[in-house]
């Protein structure tokens, strides 16, 4: 019996230590690494750590913090650490470990965790404490204070990239990594809405918000937020910046419905991308129930009536003649939220001029508009039905966001109407279109917008045959500037009106806007 236990016990020793061996071998942060602490800095006096010979090995030319934090070898997203001197990713700083193996063959010998932003020499493996690598760590995750958030929409001050390039912090260029120039102008359109921007340029603000076990949605306002700051940081290597972290989260937690690799439509992805941020920021139904919506969230009244007719034997059936030829039904009323208004434009004249060109037609407008004045009617056809809509506004959220509806799919291919659509870029009061009743009216002391994003469509209508570029209006230096991926130049107010608009964002003028207008829940 007594040599049968010895026999288990020994068994389960062998267990033990082989269990730990392969721990040892594939640990993400090996056993060298949970015991440096005596190698490395005592109570932080060790001189080394102060004074690291290799400190000018550093090339900040190459450091780019914008990818994915992965491992260049293993692949691995766990312990992962930047060689400052070639800026690649390594995993792990124990012996045997990719960075240490990378410092020894290669003689690159200061690496930064990307996790806990600490500095670390290796092979020798001690802690550089060295104020001078400051602005490494400020790149790499950059943060603001609540003084200079207030500050950022009444400042014009250029900054110094380290190749010396001048830029204007937030007006950066993002990288079109393959066909993703339709997430990158919805992308700086968001990065302009000053409520939103500030709020993400936070960490603090939403950090804490609760999420379901397993919930992967909320790493996309986690990127959104890193997106922000690194599109404001005034102390940038360089004056453009990488999307590509977010972008990587919209593939993931858009199941793959948005990709880098094929060009997709702006107001999709921005339907989506508010409306998921919304969800992930703990919104509901309720138009005050997250950031997103305090900024986007209006709501309508819908009046609908179906069209019916009588056929020959004295049956009601739902008409699919004209509106002359059919009864109208009882009117029902729906209030619903909206993220965005849709403007339908009419449709592109068929003949050419006298000179055998295609006319390009434009329309102002106040003449969209004037489907949500309450009174304008407009009939939708499905193959089952059809029914008499008009809309009327009930509130106007603080940032009112436009899609004017240029591509109609019919079953053969995708038809562009180039109709444009004459604007001002400022001061334009949309009174009419709200509700007289009197509650809302007084909920509303002033009902004024101005523009301060433009997108664009240029091109072929299809996927993959036109591109995108956006306006962006920039309060610090009430300049306009034009941005297509990594272009980025000043443009003419009146120039904008003469493209063929997609997507605008107005914003509520806030010299007359009370208190009531922000935080009304209709």
């Amino acid at each position: 019996m007594r040599l049968a236990a010895l026999s288990r016990q020994h068994n389960q020793s062998l267990l033990v230590k082989m269990a730990a061996a392969v721990k040892r071998k594939y640990s993400d942060s090996d056993d060298e690494e949970e015991n440096e602490p005596t190698r490395r800095v005592r109570g932080g006096s060790d001189a080394r750590s102060r004074h690291c010979p290799y400190l000018d090995t550093i090339n900040r030319s190459l450091l780019d913090f914008d990818f994915e934090k992965l491992c260049s070898v293993s692949l691995s997203h766990l312990n992962v650490y930047a060689c400052l001197v070639c800026g690649k990713y390594f995993q792990g700083r124990g012996q045997k470990s990719h960075a240490y193996t990378h410092s020894v063959q290669v003689d690159h010998h200061v690496f930064l965790n990307l996790h806990t932003l600490k500095f670390y020499c290796l092979p020798d493996n001690y802690e550089v404490i060295d104020s001078s690598l400051d602005d490494i760590k400020y790149v790499l995750n950059p943060t603001f204070t609540t003084d200079h958030i207030e500050q950022l929409d009444g400042s014009s001050k250029l900054s110094r990239a380290y190749d010396s390039t001048m830029y204007l912090p937030g007006i950066v260029g993002l990288n079109n990594i393959k066909a993703n120039d339709y997430c990158n102008v919805v992308l700086q359109a968001l990065s302009h809405v000053s409520p939103l921007r500030d709020y993400f340029l936070q960490e603090e603000n939403y950090k804490d918000i609760k999420r379901p076990p397993g919930d992967i949605m909320f790493l996309i306002v986690q990127r959104f937020g890193e997106l922000m700051r690194k599109l404001w940081n005034p102390r940038n290597f360089k004056a453009h910046v990488s999307p590509h972290e977010m972008l990587q989260a919209v593939v993931l937690c858009s199941k793959k419905r948005f990709q880098i690799t094929e060009q997709g439509d702006p107001i999709d992805f921005l339907s989506w991308f508010l409306n998921a941020m919304h969800a992930s920021l703990g919104g509901n139904k309720k138009v005050m129930s997250s950031s997103v919506g305090k900024v986007f969230r209006g709501t309508m009244k819908i009046y609908s009536r179906q069209l019916i007719t009588k056929d020959d034997t004295g049956e009601a059936k739902v008409s699919e003649g004209s509106e002359k030829e059919a009864e109208k039904g009882p009117e029902t009323v729906t209030t619903s939220p909206f993220m965005y208004l849709t403007l339908d434009l009419p449709p592109p004249p068929l003949f050419q001029d006298e000179y055998e060109q295609n006319i390009i037609p434009q329309v102002p407008l106040a003449n969209l508009l004037a489907k949500f004045n309450g009174e304008t009617e407009k009939e939708y056809k499905s193959y089952k039905d059809s029914t008499l809509k008009r809309f009327e506004l009930t509130r106007l959220p603080p940032y009112l966001i436009l899609y004017v509806k240029r591509f109609t799919k019919n079953n053969f291919y995708v038809e562009k109407n180039p109709t444009i659509v004459t604007f001002p870029v400022k001061n334009i009061d949309l009174r009419e279109y709200l509700s007289k009743d009197p509650e809302i009216q007084k909920k509303h002391p002033n009902t004024t917008y101005d523009l301060i994003a433009n997108i664009v469509h240029d091109g072929l209508p299809g996927a993959g045959k036109g591109t995108y570029r956006v306006h962006i209006y920039h309060k610090g230096s009430g300049q306009w500037y034009e941005m297509q991926d990594l272009h980025v130049a000043d443009i003419l107010p009146q120039m904008i009106t003469l493209s063929e608009s997609y997507i605008q964002i107005w914003e509520l003028r806030k010299d007359q806007t009370s208190d009531a207008d922000i935080t009304a829940d209709s």
